[in-house]
């Protein structure tokens, strides 16, 4: 008999106003730091106490012979400026591929692909079109942007192009924008197109940058290797939903975004042998871990072979728990019988606090927005210690969000397995 999930907390009451905290405009970072690892380190360790260092020694304070994970998501240009017939900006931002659906095979589209964008000054989007002249390196091409329904901010949109040779990411490389996040106020620049980027990013997909791993570089990667911590990667592209606040009074009422991530058969066999918990670099390779335990979950409990994995917003905090042997043990089998290497999944899993984590004991991290939905995820991670270590970061003037500072936070609950 599997045992009852200890995730059957009360979320009914909790209120989106208890994660607000006073965030001063002057500490929000506007620009990354002169070189990745000299930004500055808050470690917070299991009891609670506080100190600080400098990035690039973020090694001694992880176990040695341990293992981290990275998300090797890489950010893509994904905002698109084009000017109407009366001479408005439409902004049109790339938030997912609609047709083909997978990102991959989006972006190597040759001639056409339809994505679900956001716009910008979409009340003046009243053309059934919109053109836009690209110059890339296989010369220029004509680029229609066709609107097939608009919802709000949101429209479904068809691009095309006469000029086949050239694939839709090398479209956006050679026209799009690099989608800072709207705190930082100020245009997007040169620099912007490597430093809101990690420097071990692989697959693209990303409209938002995993900013917590903006902080490595060689020098700090080879000192994880000369204390023998394992590394190892995963896949989860970030939306643009990580920057929407929780704006619903109760927290059970907000919508959380999804996002896609790949599982590889690799990957969930290295898990189904890892008797301890990991280090993760950032909240996006949390929510993978924590969802790929879940999913395995649902398939050990149910035996169900679904086609399709995605893992349901509040699913975790109802349903059965195993072990997480069982847990990969099961993906491992739909990945048998599938006879595939790799997946593609989705999460609108929801981390709020009450949660109790089944793969994360240490989480690298930046320090995130009031009332987001990260936050509620550092809230369950920590306690109720966020609100001191927040105001010590605070008090102390570390830069905050994308390209500010960073923070070691340790996990109280050392129960495992």
């Amino acid at each position: 008999m599997p045992a009852k999930s200890t995730n059957l907390i009360s979320i009914e009451h909790l209120k989106s106003s208890e994660f607000n905290y006073e965030l001063p405009p002057d500490q929000i970072a506007a620009f990354p730091v002169s070189r990745r690892d000299q930004s500055r380190l808050l470690i917070r360790d299991s009891l609670g106490n506080l100190q600080e260092d400098i990035f690039r020694n973020v090694a001694v304070h992880i176990p040695e012979g341990s293992t981290i994970f990275f998300n090797n998501s890489k950010v893509i240009p994904a905002r698109l400026i084009f000017n109407s017939s009366a001479g408005s900006r439409i902004e049109l931002f790339c938030l997912q591929p609609l047709n083909p659906p997978e990102y991959g095979s989006s972006l190597i589209s040759r001639g056409s692909c339809t994505w679900e964008c956001m716009t910008g000054n979409s009340k003046r989007f009243k053309e059934h079109a919109l053109h836009l002249n690209v110059i890339c390196d296989k010369g220029n091409l004509a680029l229609t942007a066709e609107k097939k329904a608009l919802k709000g901010n949101k429209a479904e949109i068809t691009f095309s192009w006469d000029n086949e040779s050239v694939s839709f990411a090398e479209i956006l490389a050679a026209a799009g924008n690099v989608p800072l996040p709207p705190y930082i106020k100020r245009k997007p620049v040169p620099e912007d197109r490597w430093r809101y980027q990690t420097i071990y990013s692989k697959i693209e997909g990303s409209v938002a940058a995993p900013t917590a791993g903006l902080h490595f570089t060689d020098e700090v990667l080879n000192s994880l290797v000369k204390r023998n911590i394992r590394p190892h990667e995963v896949t989860l592209h970030v939306g643009s939903g990580t920057f929407q606040p929780v704006k619903s009074e109760f927290v059970r009422e907000h919508r959380m975004h999804a996002e896609y991530f790949e599982i590889t058969a690799q990957t969930v066999e290295e898990l189904s042998v890892l008797h301890e918990r990991v280090t993760c670099v950032g909240t996006t390779t949390v929510r993978t871990l924590e969802s790929m335990y879940w999913i395995g979950a649902k398939l050990a409990l149910s035996r169900d072979m679904p086609e399709i994995l995605h893992l349901g917003q509040w699913e975790p905090y109802s349903l059965n728990e195993c072990t997480p042997e069982e847990a990969f043990h099961a993906l491992s089998r739909w990945f048998g019988l599938r006879k595939d290497e790799k997946a593609l999944a989705s999460t609108s899993f929801m981390i709020v606090p009450g949660y109790r984590f089944r793969m994360t004991d240490k989480l690298i991290t930046n320090f995130h927005q009031p009332g987001s939905s990260l936050l509620m995820l550092i809230a369950a991670f920590i306690g109720e210690t966020w609100r001191d270590t927040y105001e010590y970061a605070l008090k102390k003037g570390f830069r905050f969000l994308s390209y500010g500072d960073s923070s070691l936070l340790f996990n109280p609950d050392v129960d495992f397995r």
